[in-house]
């Protein structure tokens, strides 16, 4: 039996922070801070499901710090509509704070508003993620393409003797719309399946170690 934690597509791997948020060229984590700081440390990280909003977030994080920024990240999932955490505990008396929100649009109207106006009150920077323009300067748009879901795979398969055909995975990339998220997710059943395959090849043929599968 394939061992999960060896899958280069388990959520060990591709969680947020765990992978890089790859950049277009000419684009760069520190070209973005220096915008939110001519934005008074406001901003939004716009896109749709699955775009790399959460990971990019995770990449400006270092950057805020390096810049003197304490962040104070939350996450919310589906129905929270409402912070579920006091900001008052939260931030950073001493150094100047910014509240990272991902999944601001979960959030209802109210919240919302509490949200902005504890951020002026305390001058807090505030950097959001959302599925649609929420009014916040704009800071980074993401979308994802065929090339970047090659440009992940690969990444995430550079020390695995497995090969998936380009035709193939844009054909996956097209299943999901462009969710790079759920198309992970289907290549993690992918390599468990594959992998089980070659094993069980191994055992009957007495297949090489290095052995490799393509898709």
């Amino acid at each position: 039996m394939a061992n999960p934690l060896k899958n280069p597509f388990s959520t060990r791997h591709t969680h947020p922070g765990a992978i890089p948020f790859f950049f277009p060229p000419g684009h760069d984590a520190t070209q973005l801070i220096e915008r939110l700081r001519s934005n008074h440390w406001w901003g939004e990280i716009v896109g749709p499901h699955g775009s790399g909003k959460s990971t990019l977030l995770h990449a400006l994080i270092p950057e805020l710090n390096r810049a003197g920024r304490h962040t104070v990240l939350i996450e919310l999932h589906d129905g929270q509509r409402r912070l579920p955490i006091n900001l008052e505990e939260e931030i950073d008396r001493k150094s100047p704070s910014v509240v990272i929100v991902d999944g601001y649009e979960q959030l209802c109207w109210l919240s919302r508003i509490g949200l902005k106006r504890f951020c002026r009150r305390r001058g807090c920077g505030l950097l959001v993620t959302s599925h649609r323009e929420t009014g916040l300067p704009m800071l980074y748009r993401t979308t994802p393409t065929p090339g970047l879901a090659q440009t992940i795979v690969r990444y995430l398969l550079r020390d695995q003797p497995a090969l998936i055909e380009e035709a193939n995975l844009e054909g996956c990339f097209l299943r999901h719309q462009g969710n790079l998220r759920e198309l992970l997710f289907e290549l993690y059943d992918w390599y468990e399946q594959r992998a089980n395959e070659k094993e069980q090849t191994e055992a009957n043929f007495g297949g090489g170690p290095n052995s490799s599968f393509i898709v």
